[in-house]
């Protein structure tokens, strides 16, 4: 944890890579057999769910960085930006005698976002039954890692958008696990290896949408190369587009959209969510409903954090006005 401190403390990034120690005092870690158990025969609690607004901002989910210990100081910098887990496979929500390692977090940490890694609709729906009692605002599907750790075992992640009805499938069944009140999403990519047209990524949607009931989706705005690049490379090579998510909400008029790639600062997330894409695809300023930011939140929290509540949201002020602030708080949690 000290660790932390000091690169927060030199503006630099916060490591998400911490044994996990923290939770709340006096609390037992669950096992997925007690919460399914629970679960069987009644509906996720969701009677204490309080509406947090539209995602304008949000931080991506990204594998070994936001965990519980970044995901703090990122809310205590940003009361207002939506933050995301790791992706966490279905089978280890499942079969994990540690669950409160991999879903626990502190309430403040709300409005928060569940991302599940999957392709049987079955097991995702045990995982949601089990991950509901956590009470996360949101459940979404990774559709987009290029990872060849996740496109490689059992078919999730990017692979998943070349079959669009098992995605379908998979978000009717993390559905029904979350609850009627929960919202659920897909953060997908434009395309896949060859599978790559606009026309391909509309099939993708259109199908998704109407067959699983998903009114949500996350848009990588670049496609992504399973065979030949790295997921690294994935990030950089493939050209961004994001004109296609203006040409998503054309075509979807009533589905929500979030854009995600190539987005550097809260400042630039207001300049996408404020522009008019009229002339170009015929939706106005306004039209997408959300930006996603990356790696560029994790390597300077402070930077790229620290206004989002005035420039994104309208807030009158923001919430830290110093990196010791965000340094004294974030003791207290620690």
């Amino acid at each position: 944890m000290q660790h932390v401190l000091r690169m927060l403390a030199q503006n630099t990034q916060l490591s998400g890579r911490i044994s996990y120690r923290h939770r709340a005092p006096g609390r037992r870690f669950c096992t997925a057999r007690a919460l399914l158990m629970a679960s069987e025969g009644s509906e996720p609690s969701t009677s204490g769910r309080l509406d947090y607004g539209k995602p304008l901002l949000s931080i991506a989910p990204m594998m070994d960085w936001t965990d519980v210990h970044f995901r703090q100081p990122a809310r205590i910098i940003s009361k207002r930006t939506w933050l995301w887990t790791e992706m966490v496979v279905d089978k280890t929500i499942i079969h994990s005698p540690f669950l409160d390692k991999h879903l626990w977090f502190p309430p403040e940490q709300h409005p928060i976002v569940l991302q599940l890694g999957g392709s049987d609709p079955e097991l995702l729906l045990q995982a949601s039954k089990i991950a509901a009692r956590y009470g996360y605002d949101e459940f979404n599907l990774n559709c987009g890692c290029p990872s060849d750790r996740v496109a490689g075992a059992g078919c999730f992640g990017a692979a998943m958008m070349l079959q669009p009805e098992l995605v379908a499938d998979c978000m009717a069944a993390v559905a029904a696990g979350a609850g009627p009140n929960t919202p659920v999403s897909v953060k997908c990519r434009l395309g896949v290896d060859d599978a790559d047209s606009y026309e391909q990524l509309h099939s993708f949607v259109s199908i998704v949408s109407s067959r699983g009931g998903v009114k949500n989706f996350i848009i990588h705005t670049r496609k992504c190369l399973l065979r030949g690049l790295s997921p690294a490379q994935n990030r950089t090579v493939p050209p961004l587009r994001h004109d296609w998510v203006w040409a998503l909400k054309r075509d979807f008029p009533h589905l929500s959209f979030q854009l995600n790639g190539g987005i550097l600062s809260s400042y630039a997330a207001r300049q996408i969510l404020d522009y008019d894409a009229a002339q170009q695809h015929g939706v106005p300023a306004g039209a997408v409903d959300g930006v996603m930011l990356g790696r560029a939140a994790y390597h300077d929290p402070w930077g790229v954090l620290g206004d989002a509540d005035v420039a994104v949201f309208g807030a009158e002020s923001i919430p830290a006005v110093s990196r010791r602030q965000v340094i004294t708080e974030y003791c207290k949690y620690a």
